[in-house]
């Protein structure tokens, strides 16, 4: 399985602070808020990434991740021209997934919960089909919401509805197996001009090929696209670091833990370096 990490777009919503950066390179606590997102396809086991970016910026993602072999990876980069959609980001990089399944995941959507990693292999190991990732929220008028069926199965996805019909959001989390790739090139621009995901998700809706997996309690997906929930969602990750002494998405430790990387390659990349991060990656080889 291949894995997309989108980090496109302008972010708009953060100006002036995107004036000269990606958003996805703006920290979030005390890594950059794309290590979380990339933490996820590590946790899914996922080895080959493309990171689909703008023009003005893929050459600083080249320079946080060049290859990925310093985390036993293989990370390609590519370019989006402009900003057509989700469902246009695929066909932009038709050429890696080739023929196989592959993980889409939004490059400013964080995740945390128990037993995650079980979620994230149950949903790649699935043979057909595809997999969304919902999650409860409080106010449904403000997402894409997934419509059920009494049967239980979803049977639409709504945006931003008027009188939702479910609380089930849909996070920026999405397992597709190849079919994806001709649905998204029969898309129709939405009234955006966007090539929207939901066309594509459509499609294994009318095919009954799509399964929902729903994060329940205890478990947290933070959207970090103001400043408001980037200030939230660094608060959260710092009060957890703290309590319990782990790093959330470290990247280096994921990679050490999938046996990707040995503690010599771990030593090599903390030295001459004394920040905390470093130092957390220093007592995994003491």
């Amino acid at each position: 399985m291949k894995g997309i990490l989108l980090a496109g777009g302008i972010g708009s919503r953060l100006w002036p602070s995107t004036q000269a950066i990606s958003k996805h390179l703006i920290p979030i606590y005390d890594k950059p808020m794309i290590f979380y997102p990339l933490s996820v396809l590590m946790l899914a086991e996922i080895r080959e990434v493309v990171i689909v970016s703008t023009p003005e910026h893929k050459n600083l993602f080249e320079s946080l991740f060049g290859t990925g072999r310093h985390l036993g990876m293989e990370i390609s980069h590519v370019v989006q021209p402009e900003p057509k959609g989700i469902a246009d980001a695929i066909l932009c990089v038709k050429e890696f997934i080739g023929e196989n399944s592959f993980c889409l995941i939004l490059g400013d959507n964080i995740f945390y919960g128990p037993n995650f990693r079980e979620k994230l292999l149950l949903a790649k190991n699935r043979q057909y089909g595809a997999t969304i990732f919902g999650y409860h929220v409080k106010d449904p008028k403000q997402f894409g919401v997934i419509d059920f069926g009494d049967d239980g199965n979803p049977q639409s996805i709504v945006e931003k509805p008027a009188y939702p019909k479910s609380n089930v959001a849909v996070t920026g989390l999405y397992f597709f197996d190849n079919k994806a790739v001709e649905f998204a090139s029969n898309c129709e621009p939405s009234i955006r001009g966007e090539l929207e995901i939901n066309s594509v998700i459509s499609n294994y809706i009318e095919n009954q090929t799509l399964t929902t997996e729903i994060l329940g309690r205890g478990f947290a997906w933070l959207d970090t696209g103001t400043p408001s929930a980037m200030l939230e969602a660094a608060q959260f990750i710092e009060t957890l670091e703290r309590l319990q002494g782990y790093k959330i998405a470290c990247i280096e430790e994921i990679a050490f833990n999938n046996s990707w990387i040995g503690l010599s390659e771990i030593k090599n990349l903390t030295s001459e370096r004394s920040s905390n991060y470093s130092s957390y990656l220093t007592s995994l080889i003491s």
